[in-house]
């Protein structure tokens, strides 16, 4: 092989010129080789050679142009792949004349050199045959005779192709390749001495190691439908003439031969098959350069008759131990198809099976290494800046974004924190798979920071390299991590005030401002009586603006951001569409309700306090809204009851007696309702609140924000009934219901039927409510059994704080277990 390279540069410097006369074949002109005084002349004198590369004929010719300079010309009829530095170029069907190369040296400057020593061929014939037959081409080794004169023969046919389809071999390899440039006749092998068996085969075997074919060590036909290890397996047939020690002794090194080329033919299948592939084949042929000097060395004290196959074996046997590992490693690889990731975890994993075995550990912590630079480059980039270099989709991290953030849809709620950026599970190294986690958030925080304007500058250089044998770049990802976590903490809280929008949310849709919750509902409860359809939005939009700048809510910088929403559907309906998260919910037909029904607030901010206060988590806060706003109104409306009816006390006992009946009715209905809003305001959000300030107090990342807020909304939905599975929201409709009904019925005076009476229409009043009262306290009780850490239970105890309802219920629950 290092013939070859020397052979390329010989030959690097040579150009083009044209052949002018015909050619004569050498072994037709039957030259001597053994002219020394020739050859001595020819190599004093300035003799200008030429190669030339023809595509017509396989025969090694000599030519004389006009001048009377010789020229040695070596045509092919046959493009073959060669080994690595030459590859030979095929001549396409048009070119008839041949392309020769001239090298220049320094005899070409001496152009007055005789005529006899440029006619003189023995010198290049030598060369030829030493710079191709014997170390390039072929890979035999010329054999003389006795006298010391070269064959006075050669062959016509320097190259015969072997059975293997050039479409099955590696590019770039010998691979054993079958060139026949010497067909010397060798003395019989069994006729010579043991030493010099011993040193011809030297002498091929360290050929056969680099995957150059020879006559003594035959590689066996590869078998082109062979799988699994036998694909990447090469056997040998060793000349049966061969001294059965030598034999023995060949046999145990000839492995290694295998080994290589396994290596190399993975090299050429996987090139081009991503960056970790490809870092992983330049490390390989860091490998392949290490093992060639081996044997170049080798070669070397061959030549001094200082090498013998017992201490080759010696020398190689470590070099046999690794060799084994690698082509193992890369064959079930190769056979798993792994790729990208896969292929670190598998050396990441092997490395732990190998503590038994320094070497080959030692040289997979390198490959490994290596093969994850370009993936560590593509980590450093996304947790440094926030960006993603991914060409041949090989990182753990992938950009789903489709459009801009500013084309999204105004109903997105959270998806484009949530599914822009995600993880492919298939690219995520073992030894990252604890931090797969931490990474995604890294990047995703830069990216809002980088998206809200902001500059992001590391505050310490990063050099992020993956080493097996320490935990260094855990410490990199985690100061990565804290350090956008901490600055975008620090855009959220500081310079967008996300605590301030919260309290607003708080202090409108949970009904926190008093003063502002009666002022408004002062101001627009007739528009909101109204059928929904004839409630103009501009008129409440305007009534808002009014009651925020005549209320203690004038004071609140955020309060522009409040507005006023038509919803197209009731209560239950929205809950049951979020709680399902049905999509395009919001396109249902709208039913025939009023605006007190379909009212609700509305927030609205900006990015990046846009994703916390999502289009979700402000449905969520609605859902609290309408619910505590109905039960409001509904008791605005009992108390309405107790001023209008406050005339009754003037009336005479026997008439005030008619009434009686009617004032305990809506006494008991103003209990039930003004204890569900306690429940609700004082008993379940209050505290949940209370809750979620304190943990934000000690928050580290904008997950942890999302996460408590979407906790407290969630338990402040379940305490206050708001979830489908309970079903109770729909029994606090109902009793809402006929609360207004019944106000209706007191406040108007609406005709009744001949037979029917006042008091025989407050009784049924009173009835049905205490049917669904006490329908809805068993449906609290029953819950309660099966859940004890929800705080359902003290709603019952606060409506039925005298046990008023205790005899009914157990009456009830009778009549079920007996029905």
């Amino acid at each position: 092989m290092y013939a070859l390279l020397v052979f390329v540069e010989r030959y690097s410097e040579c150009k083009p010129v044209s052949e002018s006369s015909s050619s004569t074949s050498l072994s037709a002109m039957g030259l001597p080789h053994g002219n020394k005084t020739s050859d001595v002349n020819s190599a004093a004198g300035s003799v200008p050679t030429t190669l030339a590369i023809a595509s017509t004929s396989t025969i090694l010719t000599t030519s004389q142009n006009v001048s009377g300079s010789t020229r040695l010309s070596l045509t092919q009829s046959q493009d073959f792949p060669t080994s690595t530095p030459v590859n030979c170029k095929k001549a396409t069907e048009s070119d008839t004349t041949p392309v020769v190369f001239v090298r220049r040296g320094p005899m070409d400057r001496n152009r007055g050199a005789g005529k006899d020593e440029r006619n003189d061929l023995s010198v290049i014939k030598e060369r030829v045959l030493n710079a191709v037959s014997d170390q390039s081409l072929s890979g035999y080794r010329s054999v003389t005779n006795k006298t010391g004169n070269s064959p006075k023969s050669m062959p016509n046919d320097l190259v015969t192709l072997t059975d293997v389809p050039d479409e099955y071999r590696t590019h770039l390899l010998w691979e054993y390749y079958k060139v026949d440039g010497d067909k010397v006749p060798r003395a019989e092998i069994a006729a010579m001495p043991l030493l010099s068996q011993e040193s011809m085969l030297l002498d091929e075997l360290l050929h056969c190691l680099t995957g150059i074919r020879e006559s003594l060590l035959v590689p066996q036909k590869p078998i082109i439908s062979a799988v699994g290890l036998a694909k990447y397996d090469t056997d040998f047939d060793i000349h049966t003439h061969l001294d059965r020690s030598l034999t023995h002794q060949v046999r145990e090194i000839l492995p290694l031969a295998s080994y290589f080329m396994g290596v190399q033919k993975i090299i050429a299948a996987t090139d081009g098959l991503g960056q970790v592939m490809n870092s992983l084949n330049e490390a390989l042929q860091e490998l392949t350069h290490d093992f060639y000097l081996i044997i170049v060395q080798a070669e070397q004290e061959l030549r001094h008759n200082r090498l013998t196959l017992q201490k080759l074996l010696y020398y190689l046997q470590p070099t046999m131990w690794v060799m084994h590992e690698v082509w193992s490693s890369l064959v079930i690889i190769q056979l798993s198809d792994s790729r990208d990731a896969e292929v670190l975890t598998y050396l990441h994993e092997r490395i732990k099976r190998l503590e038994g075995n320094k070497d080959a550990q030692q040289l997979i912590i390198g490959l490994v290494r290596k093969a994850a630079k370009p993936y560590m480059r593509m980590l450093q980039m996304w947790i440094q800046k926030g960006v993603i270099v991914d060409r041949h989709r090989e990182f753990l991290v992938v950009d789903n974004e489709v459009i801009h953030r500013d084309e999204l849809p105004e109903h997105y709620s959270d998806d484009y924190w949530e599914r822009r950026y995600t993880l492919r599970d298939e690219q995520i190294p073992s030894f990252l798979a604890k931090y797969s986690d931490k990474i995604l958030r890294t990047g995703k925080y830069l990216n809002v920071i980088r998206q809200c304007g902001k500059r992001v500058m590391p505050t310490q250089e990063m050099n992020l390299e993956f080493d097996p044998t320490s935990e260094r770049h855990v410490s990199v990802i985690n100061d990565a991590y804290y350090f956008a976590a901490r600055m975008l903490l620090d855009v959220l809280l500081t310079e967008n005030d996300l605590m301030g929008h919260l309290q607003s949310v708080k202090r409108y849709l949970l009904l926190n401002q008093g003063d502002f919750t009666m002022q408004f509902m002062d101001a627009c409860e007739d528009e909101l009586t109204k059928n929904v359809d004839h409630v103009l939005p501009m008129t409440l939009e305007n009534l808002l603006g009014l009651t925020l700048r005549i209320s203690s809510a004038r004071n609140d910088p955020y309060k522009d951001d409040l507005h006023c929403e038509l919803l197209p559907y009731d209560l239950v309906t929205q809950m049951s569409k979020i709680m399902k998260k049905e999509e395009n919910w919001q396109a249902q037909p709208r039913l025939d309700l009023s605006g007190l029904e379909c009212f609700a607030f509305t927030y609205e901010v900006k990015w990046p306090c846009s994703l916390v206060l999502n289009h979700i988590s402000i449905s969520k806060y609605q859902m609290l809204f309408r619910q505590l706003f109905y039960c409001k109104h509904v008791e605005r409306q009992l108390c309405k009851i107790w001023k209008e009816n406050s005339i009754a006390r003037q009336f005479e006992p026997q008439a005030a007696s008619l009434y009686r009946a009617a004032f305990t009715l809506r006494q008991r209905m103003m209990n039930a309702i003004q204890n569900l809003e306690y429940y609700m305001m004082i008993e379940i959000i209050e505290p949940n609140w209370h809750i979620f300030i304190e943990k934000m107090k000690t928050v580290e990342n904008v997950d942890n924000v999302l996460r408590l807020h979407q906790d407290f909304l969630d338990s402040c939905l379940k305490n206050c009934m708001l979830t489908e599975s309970s079903h109770l929201n729909r029994s606090i409709f109902k009793l809402c219901k006929i609360c207004l009904k019944y106000c209706e019925f007191i406040q108007i005076e609406t005709p009744l039927d001949p037979t029917d009476t006042f008091s025989e229409r407050v009784r049924r009043f009173d009835l049905e409510f205490t049917q669904l009262l006490i329908s809805f306290l068993k449906q609290i009780n029953s819950m309660a059994k099966k859940n004890t850490a929800d705080c359902f239970m003290n709603l019952v105890h606060r409506i039925n704080f005298n046990a008023f309802y205790t005899d009914q219920m157990d009456k009830m629950c009778v009549e079920d277990a007996i029905g």
